[in-house]
């Protein structure tokens, strides 16, 4: 199936509302169109089992609709919410500079600051020198965007041990979910990825934000 074939079987349902489900959501929020064409920022394939998860921006919102479509059938199966995840990999340290934090490993950071530069915002000065890598900044799943984080990790253990060891490094998740109906649910992390952040002694930190619009009764 291709991107268009998706997207036109998204459209279809967003305008027939043939599951209960999308007619709920769509009463509440809004995908974007850009050329009065939905906007996708995402087409999920990973999948096993025939079926793709199309991600779609909500207007006025950060997190997501979850479209989720069977290849075998054509047809939309369910339709949901993706929270907006950012999972990332993190070293901060009071003492030593950026350039000292990036000679422990030899991955790439996807942003540094030092400490005294300027904020991006605001007048004030970081107190702290910043190492971050966020491999996979695209919409995504929590489990699956903390796998691939540490399959990135795992390329170089030895450099990652050393910033754990010698700077503050751990794993950062931020999440901006939608509130629906009150039950946000939570992150699940299985054995094996707890067992993966122990071999390098990484602690992982939550920020759980919530908005959108409550389902109507």
């Amino acid at each position: 199936m291709t991107d268009d074939q998706a997207i036109a079987i998204i459209e279809s349902e967003f305008k027939q509302k043939t599951l209960g489900v999308t007619e709920q959501y769509l009463e509440i929020h809004s995908p974007i169109y850009t050329d009065n064409k939905i906007k996708v920022d995402r087409i999920d394939r990973e999948s096993k089992d025939g079926s793709i998860i199309a991600y779609l921006p909500v207007l006025s919102e950060r997190f997501y609709f979850a479209v989720y479509i069977d290849t075998k059938t054509n047809k939309v199966t369910g339709v949901g919410t993706e929270a907006y995840h950012r999972v990332y990999f993190r070293a901060t340290s009071e003492t030593l500079t950026v350039e000292e934090l990036k000679e422990m490993t030899n991955l790439t950071p996807t942003e540094t600051w030092n400490k005294g530069d300027l904020r991006k915002r605001g007048k004030s000065n970081h107190t702290f020198s910043n190492f971050t890598i966020l491999p996979n900044p695209e919409p995504d799943e929590f489990e699956d965007k903390l796998k691939k984080l540490l399959d990135h990790l795992e390329q170089d253990k030895d450099g990652i041990k050393r910033l754990v060891d010698n700077a503050n490094g751990y794993i950062q998740v931020a999440m901006d979910t939608h509130n629906g109906n009150g039950m946000i649910g939570g992150p699940n992390i299985d054995t094996t990825d707890i067992r993966r952040m122990n071999e390098f002694g990484l602690s992982i930190n939550f920020d759980l934000y919530v908005g959108g619009n409550s389902f109507r009764e």
